[in-house]
Order: C-alpha cells, then sequence, then structure tokens
C-alpha cells in the first residue's frame, strides 16, 4: 500500500481539456500492484501509465469525473448498434502487453488525427508496456490489417481502459465505440461488474463518446463514493 508521504502534488499548468482552466494533478509511482490493491485506487479515481499513478485535484474544478459502466446491464443504443453491425466482420483479440511497431504507428496517426502531443517510441514503450497492475491488449483486425489498440489494466472489480488508438484510415467503422462494448464484454465474460472508462469530461468534445453508455456511475470526488448517473 502507498502511504501517505509517497503521493505528491504537482505544479499547475494550463489544462489540457478545458480552456482557461489550470490543471493540477497528485501522483506516486509504483511498480507491482496486484488486482485487489490496485482496485482499491482505480474505484478512488486514480488512473496509471506505466508506473506513474495519478488523479485530478486542481483547485475549485471536479470537471474530470471517474467513469464505469456496468458489464450485465450495458444497454447498447440504437446507434450504437449500428456500430456492433458495421464491425461485424472485425476481428479481436486480446494478449499479453508486448510492444510492435505496428502499435505505435497506430498510435502515431491517431494522435496527429487529434491534434495531441507525439511521443516518441521510448516514452510510448514506457507508458504503454511498462507493466506496474496486471494489464493486457485488445487488438482490433480489419482483415488481415491491425486496425487498432487497446490498453487495459484488471482490477479485482473489473477492466480499466487506459487508452485506445485507431488508424484514422478505418475512422468509418467508429472503432473508439466498437472497444468500449466490446471490452466491456471481454469484462463480463471475465466475471468483472465494472468497465472502467477513466475520465469524462462534459464540456470536452473528444470525450464526448463515454457519455453515452448506459448504465453508469460516476464517482464523487466530495462523497468518495460511486453513484448512478
Amino acid at each position: 500500500m502507498i502511504l501517505l508521504q509517497d503521493i505528491r502534488t504537482a505544479r499547475p499548468v494550463p489544462c489540457p481539456y478545458l480552456e482557461g482552466r489550470t490543471f493540477v494533478q497528485e501522483y506516486f509511482y509504483a511498480a507491482a500492484l496486484d488486482e485487489r490493491e490496485f482496485d482499491t485506487y482505480l474505484a478512488s479515481g486514480w488512473r496509471r501509465f506505466g508506473h506513474f499513478f495519478f488523479r485530478p485535484v486542481c483547485p475549485g474544478c471536479r470537471a474530470c469525473r471517474p467513469v464505469r459502466v456496468s458489464t450485465e446491464r450495458l444497454t447498447p443504443s440504437s446507434g450504437q448498434k449500428r456500430v456492433l453491425r458495421r464491425n461485424w466482420g472485425t476481428g479481436v483479440v486480446t494478449a499479453p502487453l508486448q510492444f510492435r511497431e505496428r502499435l505505435f504507428d497506430i498510435y502515431s496517426l491517431h494522435s496527429r488525427k487529434f491534434g495531441q502531443e507525439d511521443r516518441d517510441r521510448a516514452e510510448f514503450e514506457e507508458t504503454y508496456f511498462q507493466k506496474a497492475v496486471p494489464a493486457f491488449q485488445t487488438e482490433y483486425y480489419v482483415g488481415e490489417e491491425l486496425a487498432a489498440v487497446g490498453f487495459l489494466d484488471v482490477a479485482s472489480s473489473g477492466f480499466s481502459s487506459v487508452y485506445f488508438s485507431y488508424d484514422p484510415r478505418f475512422s468509418s467503422l467508429s472503432l473508439g465505440t466498437f472497444s468500449v462494448i466490446r471490452e466491456a464484454e471481454l469484462a463480463r465474460e471475465a466475471g468483472f461488474p465494472w468497465y472502467y472508462l477513466g475520465y469524462y469530461i462534459a464540456e470536452c468534445d473528444r470525450m464526448a463518446y463515454k457519455g453515452k453508455f448506459f448504465p453508469r456511475q460516476f464517482y464523487d470526488w466530495e462523497k468518495e463514493v460511486w453513484e448512478d448517473g
């Protein structure tokens, strides 16, 4: 278990999600948490990249809301059912975390499409392939071609989506939406009640898709409980 003195607060920076706001996060480093230990942090709003665990503590702002969906009761909307039909031939494979050049290519293409800052290859490997908790990757194939990849952490209550990226040539398939439904199904098949989507910000357009899955729960930072929303 991480001790209180191990948790640090980063310096304030401009918010990467909402213009004109300030972003502050607290963080710690850990190398080997098991599913139950990790669940304690995941269930209280923490996220992870590599050995770096973090959550927002922005003064006067709680726009970043941890969100999770019920794997047993997740009900696709009519639009999401159309996405499922479009992906009837999309193959999904789970695999241990393992770097390949094609994965970095997909990540880079996806980052440029959404105007995000590029990571170099070494940083990409450190962020997504450095295991600090039980984790694996999902690979999405259109025909013989790898079109998308997801990175997932495993806690005692469910799977947590760390990041998902796709090759923009396959944008018409709405693979981001498809991945949420399919990975929630994988969590249900593994016996887990929850699929965690990370942080949802209602005012942030690139997070809009996270608000379209039901039923769901949000973590209340003040009450420190998950509530239906």
